[in-house]
């Protein structure tokens, strides 16, 4: 529709030309002395848009001419910028791949536009990181150091690769400096509770799972696991004396004291440094919570003196524990050893033959035999003491 109205403009100009020039009797007239040109009307106009149009395509040329030297210029930025881009892309690709020599390479070709360096030293970074390289993943790494828009992102690769390569000295100065920018988003503190554990920096360490668990930002599982390694760590520094394991336990959330695990560690280390009634405390506590072997063996260690009230009470709420829970070896070996050291012969006897039938795990079989050894030992019973000796030198072999 439109050509046919652009054909019919074209026809009726035509013919509005060529009337006009019919019936057009005007002439010009050039007058220079001694000379004289006579033209008609229509020939002077038919001459003056030649003129004009021959003027306007001279006047073309001569500005693409001179445009020449910055369209050649524009043309090789762009092509530079395609080449660069799809090298970016490339790079990527190839990193996702585990395709690192060819994503170090693709990078470098990125690395030529100005606007990529940045993105594309971090790509080829973790490309000679993972093909341990780390002489030109710090070059690369050094090409961004004054970048302040990948600041971030510089800091955060640093920490990455660093923590990947278990040197966490260089990946908590990393963090630092992150933490002095405000940057404390969930990956940045995931990353330094990395870094900080690999340093047994467990203080810090317990600090940031509390951080992420109330962020949701740690499964419960590696949670808890994190927070049995650190308390295992610190209970069982040899360094502490009995008032600094009070004020540690003291400081200790009361949700982390009542942990089975942590508990039965915690009730170890005052047991290693004679702080008996302290220990008895953190088991009682803990088994009226969560009921849990490993809690339960701490409380056999923590035995009170022959004679003593301690040691009948402890008796008494074993004796307690033992109906609520029957069948349970470990309770059954704690009540024998317990009435072996208050010398209830009879009790002792019975307890540790019921831990011996209920025993599944070779530690509870080879420390009942023990303890009826030393039974039978000190009533005289020289041939069952030796039976049970004999039967716990094969617990212990197997």
């Amino acid at each position: 529709m439109r050509l046919l109205l652009w054909l019919v403009a074209l026809m009726a100009a035509a013919i509005g030309i060529a009337v006009t020039a019919r019936f057009n009797p005007g002439n010009v007239v050039f007058f220079y002395p001694p000379h004289r040109i006579d033209l008609s009307l229509n020939l002077f106009v038919v001459l003056t848009a030649i003129l004009f149009l021959a003027v306007y395509v001279l006047a073309r040329a001569v500005r693409a001419t001179l445009d020449m030297p910055a369209r050649v210029a524009e043309y090789r930025l762009r092509k530079r910028e395609r080449e660069a881009n799809r090298g970016l892309r490339e790079a990527l690709k190839a990193l996702f791949e585990g395709r690192f020599g060819h994503a170090e390479k693709a990078a470098k070709r990125a690395a030529e536009l100005p606007d990529n360096a940045g993105l594309a030293a971090l790509i080829g970074a973790r490309a000679a990181h993972r093909m341990r390289e780390p002489a030109r993943r710090d070059a690369w790494l050094a090409g961004v150091l004054h970048d302040g828009s990948l600041k971030t992102a510089r800091l955060m690769t640093v920490t990455e690769l660093l923590v990947d390569e278990h040197k966490p000295e260089g990946a908590l100065e990393a963090v630092a400096e992150l933490n002095a920018s405000g940057q404390r988003h969930i990956h940045a503190l995931q990353w330094a509770m990395k870094a900080n554990q690999q340093a047994r920096n467990w203080p810090e360490v317990l600090r940031l799972v509390r951080i992420l668990d109330k962020r949701n930002a740690l499964h419960p599982a590696l949670s808890g696991r994190l927070r049995e390694m650190a308390y295992e760590a610190l209970l069982g520094e040899g360094g502490h004396d009995a008032e600094s394991l009070r004020r540690m336990w003291s400081s200790m959330p009361n949700a982390d004291r009542c942990k089975p695990y942590i508990a039965a560690r915690a009730a170890a280390a005052f047991n290693a440094r004679g702080l008996h009634d302290e220990a008895r405390v953190i088991v009682e506590n803990a088994l009226a919570l969560e009921w849990d072997e490993r809690v339960v063996r701490a409380y056999r260690e923590a035995a009170g003196p022959e004679g003593s009230a301690t040691l009948l009470a402890q008796i008494e709420k074993c004796e307690g524990w033992l109906r609520e829970h029957p069948g349970d070896a470990e309770l059954a070996l704690t009540l024998g050893a317990l009435c072996l050291r208050q010398k209830l012969w009879g009790k002792a006897q019975r307890y540790l033959e019921q831990a011996l039938l209920d025993a599944t795990n070779p530690e509870h079989v080879r420390e009942a035999h023990l303890k009826l050894a030393q039974l039978h030992e000190a009533l005289g019973q020289e041939e069952e003491a030796n039976r049970h000796f004999r039967q716990c030198a094969l617990a212990t072999v197997l």
